[in-house]
């Protein structure tokens, strides 16, 4: 198995080997699974639960974990990519509020599910700290608070910190004030999706890795290596949908990249903080995300990597020298100790992002076809979530879960080629500006206002 990144390298032996065969032949179940990612486990998962004697059938193109289920950042947040003006005026506000708590309540399932499966994967609960290190930054974080007030959100969930209280979670450079929220844990995300695949296979889910889909059809997959004919087939493939027939303009397949120090000492540990493993990052539009691993690293990742053109996805494009570089000087920016010490790994995958940034779960029950995606890198609770969602809509199960607002929501396509290139572009090029502008103005910027109309904000 080819190691993606430092995720990859700490697994232990039982999570490593194989835990599937590969298609040889034409077969049929009663749920076919097409991606062996947090959303196509947690759905075998729970399905596992409430009917045991489904026959269910799980088809990965690599490994199981493979994509961003395995890359990225370590954040099992309570963060959901709609905001809750959008989520209401699609809705309502009475369903807006629900599908925020949803995401909260996704968080403790996870750590229910945690303790009682006894998996490990580096849980730490600490919460997540969000720095303002400009006037620009702590008028944003201020607005955020206000607003999470208005919708009934208080300081269990989100609460405003003044300078010393930042620093006291996180000591970056330049600190104004920040952001605490208790709804997020660090954890080793390639654990989670090996535990996850383990279980459901023990538990009797047929799972087919390297067998890549060339397509869904009510009632069938397509392969390169076989048909799987069932009932009930889910999408579960996020940013890699676009090597399905018919559904390159679907959702597009964004980079983001990451990094890892080396197992840094205690004295540094003490001038950088996040004693209780909290996850970090500060207000700049151009996304950075960080954690304290369990074995003492600083992992750190971000934006900036360009979209390719046609949603190109290839090995090469997971390491990108230029953003690797960029995103090492941000981090010693933020912690000027870290210079000279060394970074030991460096990687990074697409995540997936719909037109309208709706992360949304459905069931078509005509078709038989489900679906859940659209992340926008909020994906480790949200496709628990949904796991546990689409297990509802396919077995009939009227729920809370169901009537959340992003279940049925339908995004409209991306434009086709190269407007699709240039639009996704653009948004790089207009975050990144944005920052710049504040940096130098001191006030905020219109290409911020601009970039959240063209993303749905």
């Amino acid at each position: 198995m080819t190691h993606l990144s430092l995720w990859w390298d700490t697994l232990p032996d039982d999570l490593t080997g194989p835990l599937g065969s590969t298609l040889d032949r034409d077969i049929s179940c009663d749920v076919a699974i097409v991606g062996a990612g947090y959303t196509g486990l947690w759905t075998a998962y729970y399905l596992q639960a409430m009917d045991p004697s489904l026959r269910i059938a799980i088809i990965e193109a690599e490994h199981a974990g493979f994509g961003a289920s395995g890359r990225n950042g370590g954040w099992a947040s309570a963060l959901f990519p709609v905001s809750l003006p959008v989520l209401a005026r699609h809705s309502s506000r009475d369903a807006a509020i629900r599908q925020h708590r949803a995401m909260i309540a996704s968080l403790d399932e996870i750590d229910r599910v945690r303790q009682a499966e006894r998996w490990s994967f580096d849980w730490a609960r600490g919460g997540t700290v969000v720095a303002a290190r400009t006037p620009v930054q702590l008028l944003a974080l201020r607005d955020e608070v206000e607003t999470a007030r208005s919708w009934g959100f208080d300081d269990a969930d989100l609460r405003l910190l003044s300078a010393h209280e930042t620093r006291d979670h996180v000591n970056t450079t330049d600190v104004l004030g920040g952001t605490f929220t208790p709804h997020c844990a660090s954890i080793n995300p390639a654990r989670l999706v090996r535990s996850l695949a383990l279980s459901v296979t023990q538990r009797g889910a047929s799972l087919y890795e390297h067998t890549p889909a060339t397509s869904i059809e009510p009632g069938i997959v397509r392969t390169l290596r076989g048909d799987v004919r069932a009932p009930v087939v889910v999408r579960a493939t996020e940013g890699y949908t676009r090597s399905l027939t018919g559904m390159t303009r679907d959702i597009a397949p964004v980079y983001s990249m990451m990094l890892a120090t080396a197992p840094l000492p205690p004295e540094v540990w003490d001038q950088i903080g996040l004693r209780n493993r909290e996850t970090f990052s500060d207000a700049r539009h151009l996304i950075i995300y960080g954690q304290r691993t369990a074995d003492g690293r600083l992992a750190f990742g971000g934006r900036g990597a360009p979209y390719y053109f046609g949603s190109r996805i290839t090995p090469d494009q997971d390491r990108d020298r230029t953003v690797h570089a960029q995103l090492w000087r941000t981090l010693v920016d933020l912690f000027p100790v870290l210079a000279g010490h060394e970074v030991s790994y460096a990687w990074g995958g697409p995540l997936g992002v719909a037109r309208d940034w709706w992360a949304s779960c459905g069931y078509d029950k005509p078709s038989g076809i489900a679906w859940a995606g659209g992340y926008v890198g909020d994906g480790v609770t949200t496709t628990n979530l949904a796991g546990r969602t689409l297990a509802h809509l396919i077995t009939g199960t009227d729920s809370d879960l169901t009537s959340l607002p992003w279940v049925g929501h339908r995004s409209r396509l991306w434009e086709p080629e190269p407007l699709r290139w240039l639009g996704a572009n653009l948004a790089l090029r207009m975050a990144s500006g944005a920052d710049a502008s504040e940096d130098r103005t001191g006030r905020r910027s219109r290409r911020a206002q601009l970039m959240s109309r063209l993303t749905g904000g």
